[in-house]
């Protein structure tokens, strides 16, 4: 399998209310967040890691360039400033070789065990052509909500507004193919510069992604949510 961290944000909601370190050095449970997610990347099969970090993050950049040689797997990292978020994405994902890769972001927190649940399911399903892992805790400033045909286990719809009855929001976790990088092409040649748009086109082109639920997903963008994801991680 093949991993890839988006961590070129600049965490600058977490500088205004106080948090000095740089968001992926933010120690949850003894590691620093980054650290943390790639060792649970190194749970499952790993073949390669590829990292994004802004220009501005040198912290950052130097911790990575001092762990990335003991990685026990191929690691590239990037240092580029982008504008977005599917930007970064574009940016790690040339740098993908064949097979299926899963990408998230620094500051998506899971546990291990739901991660290598999702991770096996992925591995093992040779009909679709993505899986994203999707949690019904929904805790986020601006959710991504999330159809499933139950029936199927597939995605039908992506949509910014909730209907009232939603069960699962965007994890931020995703599981792709080959096909999926044809699409990410093509929104990048087409303007499109969000991840909820790109996911999008992902269903409008025919592909078809299947929804994993994680028990719990965490996103941290302030600093209660540092609290939140270390009492989180440190409960059974």
């Amino acid at each position: 399998m093949h991993y890839a961290i988006i961590a070129a944000g600049e965490g600058s909601r977490l500088v205004q209310e106080g948090v000095e370190l740089p968001k992926p050095l933010v120690d949850l449970d003894g590691r620093p967040m980054i650290r943390r997610l790639i060792d649970i990347f190194a749970s499952y099969k790993p073949e390669s890691l590829n990292v994004i970090v802004n220009g501005n993050m040198t912290a950052v950049r130097e911790y990575l360039e001092k762990i990335g040689p003991e990685l026990p797997f191929d690691f590239r990292l990037t240092v580029k400033t982008t504008p977005s978020s599917m930007h970064s994405f574009y940016e790690v994902s040339r740098h993908f070789t064949a097979g299926k890769f899963i990408l998230t972001t620094v500051d998506t927190v899971f546990r291990q065990s739901d991660f290598i649940r999702y991770a096996e399911a992925f591995d093992c399903d040779s009909s679709a052509d993505g899986c994203m892992g999707l949690t019904s805790f929904i805790d986020d400033e601006k959710p991504l909500y999330v159809d499933v045909d139950e029936s199927t286990g597939l995605i039908t719809s992506f949509r910014d507004r909730s209907d009232g009855h939603d069960k699962y929001i965007s994890g931020g976790i995703y599981g792709l193919t080959a096909p999926a990088l044809r699409v990410l092409e093509d929104c990048m040649a087409s303007g499109v510069s969000r991840m909820r748009n790109y996911q999008r086109a992902l269903l409008t082109a025919g592909l078809k992604i299947k929804a994993f639920t994680f028990g719990k997903i965490i996103d941290v963008d302030h600093a209660a949510d540092i609290a939140t994801a270390r009492q989180f991680i440190s409960t059974p």
